[in-house]
């Protein structure tokens, strides 16, 4: 089991039903978080469970809850993701930072709601991580000005000279 800085270890405990139709919890998914850290350690992410499947980050017609670890003094590239998302703040602070450089501060409890846009998370503690919890639910294509806003992971950097 991997793990990511010095934030706890998260499970999942997933409820379903017997053969009987008495509630039960599932053994079938282990309640062990599994963290995939980034190469360069910066991140790490847990896909807790998918509706549909456990593969990719956005399931047509599902939802994927996905944990977040971002290491302190950590900029993400510019993202975006075919999804409506809610993104809650667990641990730490950070800031969501838009690709108009419009930047708000979220800490702990608080939640953004977003669909579609170019964004970027920012951890500037230099000692704390943060974690964050997002629901990703598929949604249509955002459309503005006639073009169709599509996925786009890891593909921009954002410049942090722009964000002070």
């Amino acid at each position: 089991m991997a793990h990511i800085g010095v934030l706890p270890i998260l499970k999942r405990f997933i409820a379903t039903h017997d053969e009987s139709g008495k509630a039960v919890f599932s053994n079938a998914i282990s309640e062990e978080n599994v963290v995939k850290p980034l190469p360069d350690k910066t991140a790490g992410f847990a896909l807790r469970y998918a509706t549909k499947d456990t593969h990719g980050i956005v399931i047509s017609n599902g939802t994927v809850p996905i944990f977040a670890n971002i290491a302190p003094n950590h900029l993400s590239p510019m993202h975006r993701t075919v999804s409506l998302d809610y993104g809650i703040v667990l641990e730490g602070d950070v800031e969501l930072v838009l690709d108009s450089w419009e930047t708000r501060r979220m800490k702990r409890g608080d939640v953004a709601i977003q669909r579609g846009m170019m964004h970027a998370w920012r951890n500037d503690s230099s000692t704390e991580w943060a974690k964050l919890v997002f629901v990703l639910q598929h949604c249509k294509p955002v459309e503005v000005a006639g073009q169709t806003w599509v996925r786009i992971i890891g593909l921009c950097r954002v410049y942090p000279n722009r964000l002070r």
